[in-house]
């Protein structure tokens, strides 16, 4: 009876070697700390660079390796990047299809075998989604046909901070956000919309704004009864914790003029939209990772990671099963 159990047990140890499937073997479920090689192409504009600005730093720092190329265009909406690859797809030879450093949409799609393409709205047409349309779907067409290997990533920008020009207007245009809420609510369902259409997945560096903007301890105040008019150079506002650029001194004309940027990110907002990017490529938490910017508060740092981590979870968008990769490019 002994001998026959031993058999037995002896069998099934044999056949869960034989059965289970080893990382090497299965390279698409590498162990979790294993190095990736990540390979990006990203279809936007400023807010793009903005949002991984640092993301090859915090990359390197978790160990892992980062292929980035951009196709960007100052203030370009999706239209814009769909008529160039129209333009493209009607005569190769269209100047309009290149863009200023010579680059082409097809031929950049078919340069490297990217891991992930991403395209993102222009932010002040973020919250209307009608004018994600047709030309995000135009786009994943392309996408997917010349880089079918590729997963489309919808990149979700931000709203402004909730003192910007434009949510004080006299008289707001129909149909436009009068506050910051009301932006990120109307971006947050346009994104969410188009995401589904195009059977994408979402980066949601807006959700991790928008949760850090309110966050009780390190969400951005303004200033209460703040005048513009009446402050003289080098001084500001109290701006802690701005993830926006916020108010700015600029040389105009020799003169020192006070600028107010609440739309582009300020170096938090940068680290914030570069940690959420981290973790939906690379499948990692950015919590604890040792990269930090020199001028970064490193309590209000671990703050940025822990809200980028939460608002991937909570946006369902973490990417899984990335191939592990060590070939260089």
């Amino acid at each position: 009876m002994l001998r026959s159990l031993s058999f037995v047990f002896t069998l099934t140890i044999l056949s869960l070697v034989l059965v289970t499937p080893s990382y090497a073997d299965s390279p698409q479920q590498p162990p979790h700390d294993a190095p990736k090689h990540v390979r990006i192409l990203t279809i936007g504009n400023s807010f793009t660079h903005n949002a991984t600005r640092y993301l090859g730093e915090i990359v390197e720092a978790a160990g892992h390796k980062l292929t980035h190329k951009m196709l960007s265009i100052g203030g370009s909406p999706l239209e814009l990047h769909a008529k160039k690859a129209l333009a493209y797809e009607t005569d190769p030879a269209d100047e309009l299809a290149r863009y200023k450093n010579g680059d082409i949409l097809q031929e950049a799609l078919q340069s490297e075998r990217w891991d992930f393409v991403t395209i993102q709205q222009l932010s002040i047409k973020s919250h209307d989604i009608k004018t994600y349309r047709p030309y995000a779907q135009q786009l994943a067409d392309i996408i997917r046909r010349d880089a079918p290997q590729a997963k489309l990533l919808i990149h979700q920008t931000w709203a402004y901070r909730s003192d910007d020009p434009r949510f004080h207007r006299p008289k707001p245009a129909a149909a436009e956000p009068a506050t910051q809420q009301a932006m990120y609510d109307g971006l947050s369902e346009a994104y969410k919309t188009i995401t589904a259409e195009l059977s994408a997945s979402r980066i949601p560096v807006g959700d991790a704004f928008w949760m850090s903007d309110n966050d009780e301890n390190f969400g951005y105040r303004s200033p209460d009864n703040f005048d513009a008019s009446s402050i003289q150079s080098p001084n500001l506002p109290e701006q802690t914790h701005s993830l926006h650029v916020g108010y700015r001194w600029r040389d105009r004309d020799g003169k020192q003029k006070l600028s107010m940027d609440g739309h582009h990110a300020s170096q938090a907002g940068e680290y914030l939209g570069a940690c959420v990017w981290f973790e939906c490529l690379y499948d990692q938490s950015p919590v604890g990772n040792d990269f930090v910017p020199k001028e970064l508060d490193v309590n209000y740092a671990a703050h940025l990671q822990t809200i980028a981590h939460q608002a991937a979870l909570q946006g369902g968008d973490v990417i899984l099963g990335l191939t592990t990769s060590t070939s260089t490019p």
